[in-house]
């Protein structure tokens, strides 16, 4: 008889056992629930129920779980699939059918169920997907996600996003490849003097992309006067074609714009070049450039409307002015040119167009790049005075008045010094560059109950939602965060990670590294001395720092000591480095490599530590041991 009992069942408390003779063990009936070391995703691992119905418990494996794979242990095609839905933080639920006592009778009713013989078998939603293949594709397609998270149909969309800059872009990137239905609007209202772009927000269009290719344009005319000391013979006048330059950047600037209107479409991201405005906290009205309106409906909102610059309110200001959003696509030569502000932008624009050969003014209404380290900031603006740029300050405009019309035009500038001495001069454009206002007006925040501070910005919590729990923002809108390109996109990602997916990390905003594209660039990470100072007081400070000069300045005698570096550090922290500041060549690509060690809490006994790269201008942050507080000699004379 007992050749013939292949297995039995018993029950010990609550635990029931199977013991099969063919496999000779135990078996446990029961459904644990694994987690994979390092990762969010859990999976969970079914075991058969004593039942001969297997189709009924296919059923009810697949209509109780979003995700249910049929697979073995042994099997690649299996684990690639399972690795998959791990790399992408799905939680999903696996049945290992070479551990199953029946589990060649299940597979063949799977085979019934679905005509497929092998594994793994992929339900989503209780719908049958495929292999590995299958699985693969559809990820491939981006269409997985989607599968496992359909789209509500209680709204239009999921997520709204209004905003086309980078910040915007990136939130609906993130959330159409978690599967989600997303719309992006953007709409650019022209400048006064008629200004507008495509896709891409300030960055791509009339900020950081055309601003440094002009900065490069700039660094360029001083290579060539360099070149003479190292043998290259060039002619004596050197000319800069402007409409030259300005229509290389401007084709550069528009195959971005339709890269990001392909990136859309790929990912599935509908775009709408529209102006929407909340009609309640679920419903947008869109108007397009035809005037015709449209309303939408959201589950959620991400707010990136970004900024745009500021008008002094002064006559003439509008009529005759420009700001940072014409001049990059300026059809005409500046000419003769005030820059009004102490702005990075007045002092880039500034830099770049006195570089090219333009007769530039700078008007400053009383400190340098407010918000910067003003021991740094000062600097820049003696070196720029140094080197030809005429500084008036402190003073403000009080009038602006056409003089003569043209491309450009002449304009008499009436201002006033802050002694009361009045100011006049004649220029042909007038670039103001005196702050930026967040675009946060007129879009119905008022109707819907969102928060905005006295100056337009947007309060958040730290996971950027907003006082409404379906409205978030993102990007320069927000109260007192970095007004940053890539700050935007970091945060966009990581919020929409948040929102549709299980990831529960957050958006650092400290230790941001910056630059400010002047013409000897400026690389700051961290506190600035004063702001160090007024919050761990200056007996816990200390400051290294010195002057350098570039090895690449000295043939063809540039001077000895512009360039400078300090790093603040924390006294009872372990001389923990909290600030960075850089004034010289290539300061960007200097500062985003020490961003890393100041993300890891980096100690002066690290930089120390580090071996430096000879000749380099980075080095000299390996090498720093003089202290402000010991008043030691910091210039330098050579290599």
């Amino acid at each position: 008889m007992n050749n013939f009992i292949k297995k039995f069942v018993f029950k010990v408390g609550n635990t029931t056992f199977q013991f099969n003779r063919n496999k000779g063990k135990l078996t446990d009936l029961f459904t644990s629930t694994i987690k994979r070391a390092g990762s969010p995703v859990s999976y969970t691992v079914g075991k058969m129920p004593p039942t001969p119905d297997l189709k009924a418990v296919i059923n009810d494996l697949t209509s109780k779980n979003k995700v249910m794979v049929f697979s073995k242990t042994t099997c690649p095609f299996c684990i690639q699939v399972k690795e998959l839905f791990s790399s992408i933080k799905v939680d999903y639920k696996a049945m290992e059918l070479d551990t199953e006592s029946n589990g060649t009778a299940l597979q063949h009713a799977l085979a019934e169920m679905t005509g497929q013989r092998t594994v793994p078998s992929v339900f989503i939603n209780g719908k049958h997907l495929g292999g590995c293949d299958d699985t693969k594709r559809a990820h491939r397609e981006n269409k997985l996600l989607a599968m496992i998270n359909p789209p509500t149909e209680k709204y239009d969309y999921d997520l709204i996003v209004i905003g086309g800059g980078s910040g915007g872009l990136a939130a609906s990137k993130a959330a159409a490849a978690l599967g989600k239905k997303v719309a992006v609007f953007d709409f650019v209202k022209p400048t006064p003097i008629g200004t507008t772009w495509g896709l891409g927000g300030t960055c791509v269009n009339v900020g950081c992309i055309p601003k440094k290719l002009m900065h490069q344009a700039a660094l360029l005319g001083h290579s060539f006067h360099d070149a003479k000391a190292f043998g290259w013979q060039m002619p004596e006048s050197i000319q800069h074609n402007w409409e030259t330059m300005k229509n290389a950047i401007q084709d550069h600037i528009g195959s971005l714009n339709w890269g990001y209107r392909v990136q859309l479409r790929d990912k599935k991201v509908e775009y709408k070049n529209a102006y929407a405005e909340f009609v309640d906290t679920h419903t947008v009205k869109a108007v397009d450039k035809k005037g015709k309106e449209i309303s939408y409906t959201a589950d959620k909102f991400i707010l990136a409307t970004g900024e745009r610059p500021r008008y002094p309110d002064i006559p003439g200001a509008k009529e005759y002015g420009i700001t940072s959003d014409d001049l990059f696509s300026l059809p005409y030569c500046p000419g003769k040119t005030l820059v009004v502000g102490a702005s990075y932008v007045s002092l880039e624009c500034g830099g770049f167009l006195q570089a090219l050969g333009l007769d530039v003014t700078i008007m400053v209404r009383s400190i340098l790049l407010r918000g910067f380290d003003q021991q740094m900031a000062e600097k820049i603006g003696e070196y720029m005075d140094k080197h030809g740029m005429n500084f008036i300050r402190p003073c403000v405009p009080t009038k602006i008045e056409q003089l003569e019309e043209g491309k450009p035009g002449k304009y008499r500038v009436t201002g006033q010094y802050n002694d009361g001495t009045p100011y006049t001069d004649e220029f042909n454009t007038v670039l103001f560059a005196i702050g930026r206002d967040a675009c946060t007006n007129n879009i119905g925040l008022d109707k819907v109950g969102v928060n905005v501070n006295k100056s337009g910005f947007i309060p958040v919590d730290d996971n950027e939602q907003t006082n409404i729990s379906n409205i978030y923002a993102i990007g320069d809108i927000l109260e007192g965060k970095p007004e940053l390109t890539p700050v935007a996109i970091q945060a966009g990602r990581l919020l929409a990670n948040r929102l549709f997916s299980n990831s529960t990390t957050l958006t650092d905003y400290k230790k941001v590294a910056t630059t400010v594209f002047t013409p000897l660039e400026y690389g700051a990470i961290g506190y600035s001395e004063e702001d160090a100072i007024k919050e761990f007081g200056e007996s816990s400070i200390e400051v290294f720092h010195t002057n350098f000069r570039p090895l690449e300045w000295t043939v063809p005698h540039r001077e000895d000591n512009a360039c400078y570096v300090k790093l603040i550090c924390l006294i009872p922290d372990d001389m923990r480095v909290i600030g960075l500041h850089v004034l010289g060549p290539n300061a960007g690509e200097i500062t985003q490599g020490y961003a890393v060690a100041m993300k890891l809490n980096a100690t002066k006994a690290d930089f120390d530590d580090t071996i430096g790269i000879h000749p380099t201008c980075s080095e000299v942050f390996t090498v720093l041991d003089v202290t402000k507080r010991s008043g030691g000699d910091v210039s330098q004379s050579g290599c």
